[in-house]
């Protein structure tokens, strides 16, 4: 079949074209690198920091924190295309200085990386 076409060979007709606030925003990669941030303005008026590039995570392990270093991305169950390229997503298991850990946040819409330890 035919995108955007009836089954007598017909053309369906759009409504209306999109808002400029439902359209998408440009897809924000957050590498593993020196501390990257930036303030980007949303809707209201309101600000969001969020990263580009980091190489430190928040850390929760027995209801403690720590800031601690990332030294790699080992895999990235929803692509392993993005473990490759060294890219922190959500659920991305990352190497630190203390063990292994998986990301808990979503780092493209925060500034930061939240990660819980992982038990061996």
């Amino acid at each position: 079949m035919n995108r955007g076409r009836k089954i007598s060979g017909g053309r369906y007709k759009k409504a209306r074209k999109k808002k400029l606030y439902e359209k998408k925003g440009q897809p924000r990669v957050v590498k593993l690198g020196e501390k990257k941030v930036k303030l980007v303005k949303m809707m209201g008026g309101d600000k969001k920091l969020v990263s580009l590039a980091h190489n430190f995570a928040n850390i929760t392990h027995n209801k403690k924190s720590k800031k601690v270093k990332i030294k790699n991305v080992l895999e990235t169950p929803s692509n392993r295309f993005l473990a490759r390229q060294n890219i922190l997503v959500k659920g991305a298991i990352i190497e630190t200085e203390i063990g292994k850990a998986r990301i808990t946040n979503r780092p493209s819409q925060e500034g930061m990386v939240q990660a819980v330890l992982i038990e061996k």
